[in-house]
């Protein structure tokens, strides 16, 4: 009874985002999906998170809908992809990212579009106005990640990222990360 009633109140909340998202497929603009899905962070419980799954479902390049997404966060970029099982706690800002399937992000997390999204190197010119990189990052399936982390790179398999850690290099497979910048302090056997 209660995956029926789950499937109908995302029935519901398909229809009632439905023009934003034919807004969106219109339009192919990113201003407007990032506003789009800003106005979706701020809907409250449980109906916020289906309503933000509902969204996120049709215009990102992949997203199950077996996931929860919390309130006030919200997806940069519609090239980000969301596996099964996922959740998304609370003020989470993403950039471009692959999230794997079950993985569980707690709240306040930055996932940035890289670590070069920014140039500097030109003297005079407003940082503001110079080209920066921007590139996909990979969370590997069944990660955790902890309250107020930030992710500039690929994470691999089952790793555990610690509260308020700052992770700028790639990691590999099990492996618990602590740290500014975060570094290994564990491997999980």
């Amino acid at each position: 009874m209660k995956k029926v009633l789950q499937r109908c109140f995302l029935g519901l909340c398909l229809v009632l985002t439905a023009p934003l998202y034919l807004l969106f497929l219109l339009t192919r603009s990113k201003e407007l999906f990032a506003g789009q899905g800003q106005l979706l962070a701020l809907i409250p419980g449980k109906f916020g998170s289906y309503c933000r799954v509902a969204y996120y479902s049709r215009t990102l390049n992949s997203c199950s809908t077996k996931g929860y997404i919390g309130f006030g966060t919200f997806i940069a970029h519609p090239e980000t992809e969301l596996g099964t099982g996922y959740y998304l706690g609370a003020y989470n800002i993403l950039g471009t990212a692959k999230i794997g399937d079950h993985v569980t992000i707690a709240s306040h997390v930055s996932i940035l579009s890289g670590k070069h999204q920014h140039g500097y190197t030109e003297i005079g010119k407003p940082i503001q106005e110079q080209p920066g990189v921007f590139r996909k990052i990979t969370i590997g399936e069944n990660c955790w990640i902890g309250n107020g982390a930030v992710i500039m790179d690929d994470l691999g398999v089952q790793n555990v990222v610690a509260a308020g850690s700052v992770v700028i290099h790639r990691t590999g497979d099990y492996e618990v990360l602590t740290g500014n910048p975060a570094k290994v302090v564990k491997t999980i056997r």
